[in-house]
């Protein structure tokens, strides 16, 4: 697994490893501070970037370096969000909680 460490030590997994969006229950997940901290600069990044683009006429094209940019950090952004473990559910709680085994 190939992955980069920022300043901060925190590991961004290599681009190819985020899972596919799932359509089934959503799950909320456990976010470290670090992780938190990454998300809303990662935001920021996104949202400026794209303000700027915007802002200056720019049309979206496949191969246009600015898109390409976003694109990227829109990646890494949802790399740190999926790399950040599950919750469990409120079923797997309580299943837990009285040692109930799920079928």
């Amino acid at each position: 697994m190939a992955v980069a460490e920022t300043t901060s030590n925190f590991v961004i997994p290599d681009v190819g490893e985020v899972p596919p969006a799932r359509s089934c229950a959503i799950r909320q997940r456990r976010v470290s501070p670090e992780a938190g901290r990454a998300l809303e600069i990662l935001g920021h990044a996104i949202e400026y970037l794209t303000d700027e683009y915007i802002y200056r006429g720019g049309s979206f094209s496949a191969g246009d370096s600015e898109v390409e940019a976003i694109q990227t950090l829109m990646v890494v952004n949802r790399q740190i969000y999926f790399g950040c473990p599950e919750m469990p559910s409120m079923a797997n709680r309580w299943r837990s909680l009285l040692h109930i085994k799920a079928a």
